[in-house]
């Protein structure tokens, strides 16, 4: 049996909208979850990042991995 096809992709929106509601900048949030602005960059375009990479994150913000990412549909 054939596994069916995911037509979505990672999203780090949640993270992004994140960062405004508790007043951090991006620079803020790789002081504190000790990551690289280019992992950051690559989070903007959707980009890999490690699940070391979002569990850092997540212990930084003291939020669960939903609090980060979503699954968005792509709808074709």
């Amino acid at each position: 049996m054939a596994e069916p096809a995911c037509n979505g992709k990672l999203s780090y929106k949640p993270l992004f909208k994140l960062l405004i509601d508790k007043g951090l900048r991006k620079k803020d949030l790789c002081m504190i979850a000790d990551i690289s602005p280019a992992t950051v960059t690559k989070m903007g375009k959707s980009g890999y990042v490690s699940t070391e990479v979002l569990l850092k994150i997540c212990v930084a913000l003291d939020c669960s991995l939903c609090d980060v990412i979503e699954i968005e549909s792509d709808m074709r």
